[in-house]
Parts: C-alpha cells; sequence; structure tokens
C-alpha cells in the first residue's frame, strides 16, 4: 500500500500540473480577446463590500493608532475570508472533473489578471502623444498613475506611463499567476482581494493611515517572491547587466519594497531614465533615479517609443513565465509516465 501511494503521487502532479496549465492559457486567452469584464466586474462589487466595512469600522479619533490598526485588521479579514472560504469551496467543487477544473480555474484567472487593459491603458497614452496631443495624453497617463498630471511635459507623461506598466505588469499579470500556480483559485482570490484592499485602504491620508496598515503589508507581502520574479524576468529579457545594476543599487532607495526592484529592473533592461521627483496634491515628492546613471543623456530620456518598449519587455516575460510553466508541466510529465 505504501509504494502504490508512492507510486500515485507523481501523477497526482502530473494532473494538476496539466491542470493549471490549461487554466492559464485559457486566462490568457480570454483577457486577450475579451478585456477585462465590462459589465458586473466581480471586483467592483468588492469594492462597495469594502467599503462598507471600512465606513463602520475606521472611525477612531486621530490619536488612536493602535486602535485603528486593530480594526483594520479585523476590516482585511471580514473583507476577504468570506469570500476566501467560498473559493476553496468553489474549487474542491470543481475538482469533480479536469474540464470543469480548467474552465472554472481560468475564469478566475481571467477575471484577476490584467494583462489586456495594461496594452489599452498604454495605448490610451502612446497614441497623443504620437500625435502631439498632450492634454489627452495626460489625462489618459492620469488613468494610470495618482501623481498630479496637469504639468508634465512629454517626458514626464511617457515617465509616468512606463513606471506604471512596468510596475502593474508585476501587480496585474504576474502576481496573479504566481498565486494562481501556487495556490490554485483561493490563491489568486486571497491575492486579488488583497490587492484591491490596498489599492483602497493603503494610503498615508489621516483617514487611512493607521486603518490601511494592515492592507498594505499584506499585500507587500504577497507581492514579495512575485515582484522579484518579474524583476528577474524584466532583467533577463533586456539589458541584463545594467538591469540587475540598477535592481541592486537603486531598487532598495524606492519606498515601495516590491515597486522599487521592479521598476528599477526594468528601467535598466530597457536602458531609460525613470523615477525622479512627482507631483503628489500639489506637494513634490523626492524620488530617487532609475535606469542610467548618466540620466541627462537625450539617449536615455523617455518618450512614446519607451511605453510600447515597456510593453513588449511585459510581453517577452509572459512568454517566458509560460515557457518555464511548459518546462514545469513536461518535468511532471515525465514523471507521471
Amino acid at each position: 500500500m505504501y509504494c502504490l501511494w508512492l507510486n500515485a503521487i507523481p501523477m497526482v502532479y502530473y494532473e494538476e500540473s496539466m491542470s493549471v496549465l490549461f487554466a492559464v492559457f485559457l486566462a490568457l486567452a480570454l483577457d486577450h480577446f475579451l478585456g477585462e469584464p465590462r459589465r458586473l466586474h466581480p471586483l467592483v462589487g468588492f469594492g462597495r463590500w469594502a467599503t462598507g466595512i471600512e465606513q463602520f469600522l475606521n472611525s477612531s479619533s486621530p490619536g488612536d493608532a493602535l486602535g485603528a490598526k486593530a480594526r483594520g485588521i479585523l476590516g482585511c479579514f471580514c473583507a476577504v475570508a468570506p469570500l476566501v472560504a467560498t473559493s476553496m469551496l468553489i474549487a474542491q467543487a470543481a475538482r469533480v472533473h479536469p474540464a470543469i477544473e480548467i474552465a472554472v480555474g481560468g475564469v478566475f484567472l481571467y477575471i484577476a489578471v490584467g494583462w489586456n487593459s495594461l496594452h489599452r491603458h498604454a495605448n490610451a497614452v502612446v497614441t497623443p502623444l504620437q500625435r502631439g496631443e498632450l492634454g489627452r495624453a495626460r489625462a489618459a497617463v492620469a488613468m494610470l498613475v495618482s501623481r498630479d498630471t496637469d504639468d508634465l511635459d512629454e517626458e514626464g507623461v511617457a515617465r509616468a506611463a512606463s513606471e506604471s506598466i512596468l510596475e502593474n505588469g508585476a501587480d496585474a499579470v504576474f502576481s496573479a499567476i504566481f498565486w494562481f500556480v501556487l495556490a490554485g483559485i483561493p490563491g489568486v482570490v486571497l491575492y486579488r482581494l488583497a490587492n484591491t484592499l490596498d489599492a483602497m485602504w493603503g494610503y498615508k491620508t489621516p483617514r487611512f493611515h493607521a486603518f490601511g496598515w494592515c492592507a498594505a503589508r499584506v499585500d507587500d507581502l504577497l507581492n514579495y517572491l512575485p515582484a522579484r520574479l518579474t524583476a528577474m524576468s524584466y532583467a533577463l529579457l533586456g539589458n541584463t547587466r545594467l538591469a540587475l545594476h540598477c535592481w541592486l543599487t537603486q531598487g532598495p532607495n524606492w519606498k515601495s519594497p516590491n515597486a522599487g526592484p521592479v521598476m528599477a529592473a526594468g528601467a535598466g533592461a530597457l536602458n531609460v531614465s525613470l523615477g525622479g521627483d512627482s507631483r503628489y496634491n500639489q506637494k513634490i515628492e523626492r524620488r530617487p533615479r532609475l535606469g542610467p546613471e548618466s540620466s541627462r543623456d537625450s539617449q536615455f530620456t523617455a518618450n512614446a517609443s519607451t511605453i510600447e518598449a515597456a510593453c513588449r519587455l511585459v510581453d517577452r516575460s509572459l512568454a517566458l513565465w509560460c515557457v518555464c510553466l511548459l518546462g514545469l508541466t513536461a518535468v511532471f510529465t515525465a514523471l507521471g509516465h
């Protein structure tokens, strides 16, 4: 009996890896051809649910930071736990047949992935930049970033869009795939909900500084490994030596522990100057430069082509991940036979 159990392990891994592989490909195909759901998007409903929880729990006085943190932890649990538990039941029910498991898993990952959306937002900035329509480009990039965009010049718009493409490549594409491969439907649900909570609550404003602490830390934790795998992918598929140098020397200086390595590696891979000071809520925020050291040289200046190059880098990295996933599946296929 013991030997039979040991012999069954490779076959179990083989079947699981095949289901994961086909589900990932299905999700990417759905995202490519359909884009994100325009109506009845589940994350819109989750946003309303999370807003109600925050309004109910986040009512502490400004000086009660410890109490606000505790309520923020409770808020994260109340917002995420019921949906993750439900996703576990759905994942278990879908295991009744491999085709159903692939279809359900693919749909869940499709909802979580933003590959098509990344390209759509990038094109919305690139097209007016190429036409010299700076006002439209500023309005389009404002949909991607939280900084003030009204006074950005062409380089500023291109830098902002390129940074967002590189960072969101990790957040909206690679982290979702990572957690789906690692933990299935519950894993990608947990990641996407935590990431959404961070986008809603993870601000350093008086209202959210303490209450959003848990949401921000959980998102940092879940993105830690995927962000570094993304940075490595960018480095391998661009100017590798410069990308690794920027990652190691510039990434740690960034305020975000995950965005820093990703954007620094991306800037080095593209051999372009990103980062630098930006205006948020009419206040200048000092940010380190990312990319080549001689950032004032015109050959390193961001423009519309830089945004397109950032999109291509994300695409090549996604292809690399798919090849790696195919390789892992081939290994488990060999073990299964």
